[in-house]
């Protein structure tokens, strides 16, 4: 038998989304952002406000950079998630961790996060119906020591979800099956 919860802002599991820009000054500026997906295979959505920092330098630089977060960097990602770019300067720099410049958009590749997306802005959605940040993906990298032959391993990647019911987060690991493979066997 089912029970009726409240509904929370949020389809469970949710990825959690590290969003890099660089500041007006050049320094480096990352939130946490769960409510992120893509479009198709070359185009990111993630659903933001004009309020975040984040959002205005995206706008200026027409580029950001999406990571996905690992049980590794729990601490930090929850950190750029609880302290606002507006209000704390050295934001990036107080999470001890350390970036490369990207050399096709104007934004940081953060090096301790195992994926990370450049993407170029192509529009903000703003309406009530808007998605937000729309974003042409250039091109994705992943850590080395997170592939098995040539191949994203996701256990390796231990990339974490958000659970908005309890407020955690939970590392995505175990192999259950096999896509567009498993499901014949009923046919």
């Amino acid at each position: 038998m089912k029970k009726e919860i409240k509904t929370t802002e949020a389809i469970f599991p949710m990825p959690v989304l590290m969003v890099a820009t660089f500041n007006e000054d050049g320094t480096v500026d990352v939130m946490n952002a769960a409510w992120g997906t893509m479009l198709d295979r070359d185009r990111v959505a993630l659903n933001l406000t004009e309020t975040h920092k984040t959002v205005e330098n995206i706008k200026a630089k027409k580029g950001f950079t999406v990571h996905i977060a690992d049980a590794k960097h729990v601490t930090e990602a929850d950190y750029f998630g609880v302290v606002s770019g507006n209000a704390e300067k050295a934001k990036f720099e107080k999470s001890g961790l350390s970036y490369t410049k990207s050399t096709l958009v104007d934004a940081p590749v953060i090096n301790e996060f195992p994926i990370a997306m450049e993407c170029e802005f192509i529009e903000y959605q703003g309406d009530d119906t808007g998605l937000g940040v729309i974003g042409k993906v250039v091109r994705t990298t992943v850590n080395e020591e997170c592939m098995t032959d040539g191949k994203v391993d996701v256990d390796k990647l231990e990339a974490i979800s958000f659970d908005p019911y309890t407020h955690g987060y939970y590392k995505v690991s175990g192999r259950v099956g096999d896509a567009f493979k498993d499901g014949l066997k009923l046919k």
